[in-house]
């Protein structure tokens, strides 16, 4: 079995923070021991660029049980997690390329390693892999089934693919799960990236300004735990209604323009290109801290950033200090990638359980119906969905209320009134 990780000898602390992790997802584990049983995705090849950490282990092994030969690659340079990468391949087999602060020439020689298996199925988290699919390996491009896509980013780039009739497979949007975006991109990247600020800074938020850039799910789960932990938070958006809500949520709501004055700490969370560029750093205060979620490094303007400083060093791990003219310092954590997985350990496995078993499941579905779809972008179905919820529920101790007879009669009828 050939792979590329940093050192086998992390295997065993991988092995038992992954262990950890699958005591926090019994979504999950309901479907591994199903998957074992079952076998629905026997003798199917997957490839996965997905974020090497603890729960994507999970998944992995819950896909492995279920009879697929899973390869698996960084969706993120930054992101893996080196131990985990180790521990797959010493103690699942499962053929992993990836370590943590490989250069882009290696991210995508990893992708390759991954697309050497020939899927069937593929597996991403920003769409990095299926498009190079589209463009360097075409030839893979017959023998695929169909995929999913795990985050908002990689979605917006297919359904621009579908828009424009150049996607040649169908995929399903895990992202667009309400079992996923309602939980993963709000509690998940909420507590996460705090997480990752904290633990790159040791800074206090209490007191501080934070400007968080975008009010999609992930930034409304920023702005929740930054209030809630003392923080007073500006919110810049474009969308008019993303916008008021912001307001009703309590936030101050400005453009970058005027929040650049007043902030200490900024996030972007748009999945847009050059969110906070020169003209705002001209404007900042001195000693701001910046830093990024969103998937790609691209919403923070580096190369501007680079080109009015003096100097640049690294004054901690994952953060770099650039001086500009007049001795003005602004600090930039984890080379602008994803915060929470650069400096931290991302979303925590309690609540990647309900984003994962939509992966398994949705690959599943997907294998069951991929003849019947045309080559477009589709929402996980309701039912996978509820099924998900109901199963998290169970897993937490949790019983909810069912209608009576008479409710459902009620609710499917209209003869009755007032």
């Amino acid at each position: 079995m050939k792979y590329d990780v940093k050192d086998m000898k992390l295997a065993e602390k991988g092995k038992l923070r992954i262990e950890w992790a699958a005591t926090q997802m019994p979504v999950l584990n309901l479907i591994k021991e199903r998957f074992a049983k079952e076998k629905p995705l026997k003798n199917i090849r997957i490839a996965a660029c997905l974020h090497v950490t603890t729960e994507t282990a999970n998944l992995m092994k819950t896909l492995k049980a279920g009879g697929a030969e899973v390869v698996l690659c960084a969706s993120n340079p930054l992101s893996t997690q080196d131990d985990v990468a180790a521990s797959l391949v010493k103690h699942d087999h499962i053929a992993v390329f990836a370590i943590k602060g490989e250069d882009n020439k290696t991210y995508y020689q990893h992708m390759d390693g991954a697309l050497a298996v020939r899927p069937q199925m593929t597996m991403d988290d920003g769409a990095d892999l299926v498009s190079t699919i589209h463009t360097k390996r075409k030839d893979l491009i017959p023998g695929i089934i169909g995929g999913t896509e795990e985050t908002t980013t990689g979605v917006i780039r297919l359904k621009s693919m579908a828009q424009d009739n150049v996607l040649k497979y169908p995929i399903i949007a895990v992202n667009d799960a309400q079992t996923k975006h309602f939980f993963d991109n709000r509690y998940g990247t909420g507590q996460s990236t705090i997480d990752g600020i904290i633990r790159a800074t040791n800074i206090l938020l209490a007191g501080s300004t934070m400007v968080i850039a975008g009010y999609g799910w992930c930034g409304r789960g920023v702005a929740m735990r930054a209030r809630g932990m003392g923080a007073q938070v500006i919110v810049t958006e474009v969308d008019p209604l993303k916008s008021i809500e912001a307001v009703m949520d309590g936030f101050q709501v400005m453009p970058m323009s005027e929040a650049v004055k007043q902030g200490e700490i900024f996030v972007t969370l748009t999945g847009d290109i050059n969110v906070i560029r020169k003209e705002h750093f001209l404007k900042m205060k001195d000693g701001v801290i910046v830093c990024n979620s969103g998937h790609f490094n691209v919403e923070i303007d580096i190369q501007a950033l680079e080109k009015i400083s003096r100097k640049k060093r690294i004054t901690r791990e994952f953060v770099e200090e650039y001086t500009l003219s007049g001795g003005r310092k602004i600090y930039l954590l984890g080379e602008g990638r994803l915060i929470n997985l650069a400096a931290a350990e991302g979303h925590p496995a309690g609540v990647m359980d309900m984003s994962f078993a939509n992966q398994a499941l949705s690959a599943e579905y997907m294998l069951k119906v991929a003849k019947t779809l045309k080559k477009q972008v589709y929402s996980v179905p309701q039912d996978i969905d509820s099924n998900i919820a109901a199963l998290k529920l169970k897993g937490m101790g949790i019983t909810i209320d069912k209608l009576t007879e008479e409710q459902k009669k009620y609710l499917a009828s209209w003869e009755m009134g007032t």
